[in-house]
């Protein structure tokens, strides 16, 4: 668990940093209202200062906050934090983007651990875990993501869910929901139990989720008023998921086990109407030794092994493609006690992974070829003060393999990783500092940017990859500004990237299942391709008595540009945007209101040729809490995209033909015990 911690610790350290002290303690329940348990910093063995986040920059959602947002996919529910949007493929798959950047660079974790699916192989596949019963979900953006994993140039990811329990319950404590939804006449339920007995922690939590194609509030292809109008064709998901865990706590520490399944179906609302069957049966171990050796703090280990397969089907269901991805991860770590000031941790990661892409008639590699890649790092950060600066540096070395089958033809691939991180933290003042991080960052190719050749049916692409395409080697800056004390508390951030070797999928022309040319053909010929990009922006927000009792108020703003060197524009970049967040709290009851605001994207690549309209998007929130017994009932209303506009997501590779859905009611209760 001390991966998870640590993220968890990074994370609520800015979480921390947007609440002011004053508005906490004016926060007091009213009669009949309790509120959640606050997210507490342990196990970490950085500084675990609320003013030290700068080092982290980070956003944790949780409680009512999460439960409001919780959309059908992990992009929806995050697709409106700062500096994230989505890649918007569809109600059943869409992955946040972090600061323009999407697929392999963005590392989406589940407890600390990869989630391992293959969501960053393509736009169509959805992300393998369940934002309804996440305890809360943890983003990391920047140089603190890069400790976490190579491949994590443009931040991470973490859905929490403690399946493996590192405390005991006294009495059996839970949450339950229910929520009906207008737009896609949605129903959803979810359960999260905790309890214990004896030494035992144990944990059960389970999801279903049930919607129907969405209503859109004009025409579903961009100026083609023959295209499909109301609801937008093929966009139904449903979902299952269930998971337990159980841990042994002692006075040494603890450990424990989790298993769990998730059952996707969702349509992919484009002209070949397709849709998948995913199914992933997840198991994990995970414990720790407090002060195992003189000098040390604490040992802790995790091992994953997750079975994770999907099949791309035609409209009349007959089998296409059968996606396979069998991982096994392993990660220790070694906190040791403070040394000549210096205080920090030491760990090695590993991970197995075998995955395939097989045609399911023949039975015979389809768009990839059968590969196992490896990988094995070694990872250090340390921490310590001088004076009123705060320093941390962090370095990790990295060796990945690609091993594709050598009836492919293919060769394989090794590539040798070095990514290193410094950043500092001044308090000039009470309550302000001022931080400047620097790092680089190496990403091995993905398997498909090296090995695909082939059509991929649910994308309407022709994929082929280059097997010589080289290491990615990111250089990257942020500076970091921000007050965080007094009822008024804001914050500021520039970044730039410099990206050599930047890999990213080109588009040519049409060709036919074969790959030949063909004017007329269904597939995009889609060439795997590297240059030098360039990606710089910047993201600020200010907000007034935030969680406190009365009025609050958030303004916030972000913007990211990328460029390929002598190229353009890089493809399906976010739009500028900026709101504003209005709330009032008073006693049970609690309300809330976002506009948003995203300007006109028409930087496009070359190959890019549909310009994203603006629009305003106002969503707004209302709730009731009560206590029945010992029981508290929360009745909630949510209503999204109160304008009804035709909302498109300059970062969809659908947005030409597949708006977002349009005006929502959603109603629900829920209880906490």
């Amino acid at each position: 668990m001390f991966v998870q911690r640590t993220l968890s610790s990074n994370a609520v350290l800015s979480a921390l940093a947007a609440l002011s002290s004053n508005a906490i303690a004016q926060a007091t329940p009213a009669e009949g209202h309790t509120t959640l348990p606050p997210i507490v910093v342990s196990a970490t063995p950085l500084n675990a200062n609320v003013d030290t986040q700068i080092l982290a920059p980070a956003k944790v959602l949780s409680g009512e906050e999460l439960r409001n947002k919780t959309g059908t996919s992990l992009g929806d529910t995050l697709s409106q934090e700062l500096g994230v949007s989505a890649s918007g493929f569809g109600a059943g798959a869409s992955r946040p983007i972090i600061r323009g950047m999407e697929g392999p660079r963005v590392k989406i974790l589940q407890n600390g651990m990869s989630v391992a699916d293959v969501s960053s192989l393509s736009n169509d596949h959805a992300v393998a875990t369940e934002a309804a019963t996440a305890r809360q979900i943890e983003i990391l953006r920047g140089p603190a993501a890069l400790l976490y994993g190579s491949g994590a140039i443009g931040g991470l990811v973490n859905v929490v869910n403690n399946r493996i329990p590192t405390q005991l319950q006294k009495d059996i404590s839970g949450e339950a929901e229910v929520r009906y939804g207008s737009v896609d006449n949605g129903r959803s339920t979810s359960l999260v139990l905790d309890g214990s007995t004896g030494p035992i922690g144990m944990h059960l939590d389970g999801n279903w989720r049930d919607t129907g194609n969405y209503k859109i509030p004009g025409h579903a292809t961009q100026g083609d008023p023959n295209s499909a109008s109301g609801r937008l064709p093929n966009s139904f998901t449903h979902e299952t998921g269930v998971g337990a865990g159980a841990s042994c706590l002692a006075t040494w520490g603890y450990i424990g086990a989790s298993v769990a399944t998730l059952d996707d179906h969702y349509g992919i609302p484009t002209a070949e109407k397709s849709f998948i069957d995913l199914h992933q049966t997840r198991y994990d171990i995970a414990g720790q030794i407090d002060e195992p050796l003189a000098g040390f703090e604490k040992f802790t280990f995790k091992l994953g092994h997750t079975d994770y397969t999907h099949t791309e089907k035609q409209e009349d269901g007959t089998a296409d493609t059968i996606f396979s991805n069998q991982s096994t991860e392993t990660r220790w770590e070694l906190a040791h006690k403070p040394l000549a000031g210096w205080h920090g941790t030491f760990g090695m990661q590993t991970e197995d992974t075998r995955f395939s892409a097989l045609s399911a008639e023949s039975g015979l590699p389809d768009t990839v070829p059968r590969t196992k890649s490896t990988s094995v790092a070694a990872f250090l950060v340390e921490e310590r003060n001088f004076g009123p600066v705060l320093t941390s540096a962090g370095l990790r070395l990295e060796s990945v393999k690609r091993r594709p089958d050598t009836e492919s033809g293919f060769t394989g691939r090794k590539f040798n990783l070095a990514s290193y991180s410094a950043g500092a933290l001044w308090s000039f003042l009470p309550g302000y500092g001022f931080g400047p991080t620097v790092s680089i960052a190496q990403r091995a190719p993905a398997t498909e940017e090296l090995y695909s050749n082939g059509p991929h049916e649910s994308t309407a692409t022709f994929d082929i990859g280059d097997p010589a395409l080289k290491k990615e080697t990111s250089r990257n800056i942020e500076l970091t500004l921000q007050k965080t004390a007094g009822m008024i508390r804001w914050k500021a951030n520039l970044f730039q990237n410099h990206v050599s070797n930047y890999v990213f999928g080109r588009n040519a022309g049409q060709v036919d299942k074969e790959g030949a040319a063909d004017a007329d053909g269904e597939f995009t010929e889609r060439f795997w391709s590297q240059a030098d990009a360039t990606i710089r922006g910047a993201e600020a927000e200010i907000s007034y008595n935030l969680r406190g009792e009365g009025f609050s108020v958030r303004g916030f703003a972000d913007t990211s540009r990328g460029k390929l060197d002598q190229m353009g524009n890089l493809p399906l970049q976010p739009a500028s945007r900026y709101g504003v967040d209005l709330g009032y709290a008073q006693g049970a009851w609690r309300s809330g209101m976002t506009i948003l605001r995203a300007q006109q994207q028409d930087r496009l690549a070359t190959f890019e040729h549909s310009v994203t309209p603006a629009y305003t998007k106002i969503d707004a929130n209302l709730s009731y809490t009560q206590k029945i017994g010992a029981t508290q009932v929360t009745w909630f209303a949510l209503a999204k995209n109160l304008l009804n506009q035709d909302i498109r997501l300059a970062t969809s590779v659908l947005k030409a033909v597949a708006p977002q859905p349009g005006r929502s009611l959603i109603l629900g209760v829920r209880t906490r015990f």
